[in-house]
């Protein structure tokens, strides 16, 4: 809607029951990592010594993106049913929202593309990843479907930022301003950080 109340588009997502899940039946494992503030701190940090600056990317429908090693089937939508084989069932390839293992799916895909593309993750924190060559250094914070960024050769960045866009989705943001609830002031002699409302 505009700020007058007019609706502009419609928008519809397709979602599952997740809620009629049965673990050990439906799913097994739904865990997915999700970033720690002391690693974004760090991240913070790192930015500010080897003087760069930090991007933001945002995955469009991140969870529809991961892929199902597992068998999993929905009923057909109703009101959506072939009428040709209305009893039928579908198997997901992909994962929908709601399902339970939607998260730990995009996150296992995101994670298995970055590794293929040479980053490495170290630590306890297995949201951030890291790439390094020669003297250029790029760095990969993910936060479910956000992924702030940066690297000492401001190029590397943007090629990443087209590697992520060739592959997922996504929209880049720009410079990170906002991010879970601080707002970020990149300036020359710093980083600085709020959280006023």
């Amino acid at each position: 809607m505009d700020e007058n109340g007019v609706i502009m588009r419609n928008k519809a997502k397709l979602v599952a029951q997740g809620f009629k899940q049965i673990e050990g039946i439906d799913f097994d494992e739904t865990f997915a990592p999700v970033a720690r503030l002391e690693s974004i701190c760090i991240l913070l940090v790192v930015a500010c010594v080897w003087k760069f600056k930090l991007f933001q990317m945002d995955v469009k429908s991140a969870f529809i993106n991961g892929i199902f090693n597992e068998e999993v089937y929905v009923e057909q939508p109703k009101g959506f049913q072939d009428p040709r084989y209305p009893n039928h069932v579908y198997r997901l390839r992909k994962a929908l929202y709601s399902l339970k293992q939607a998260p730990r799916a995009w996150h296992e895909r995101l994670t298995s593309y970055l590794l293929k593309k040479g980053f490495m993750r170290r630590g306890v924190d297995r949201t951030l990843f890291i790439r390094r060559n020669d003297e250029v250094l790029l760095v990969a914070q993910i936060y479910v479907g956000d992924i702030v960024f940066g690297s000492t050769f401001s190029e590397c960045a943007l090629d990443f930022a087209k590697e992520m866009k060739s592959e997922f989705e996504m929209s880049m943001v720009g410079e990170l301003t906002y991010f879970l609830g601080f707002r970020v002031k990149q300036l020359k002699d710093g980083i600085f950080l709020s959280q006023s409302k």
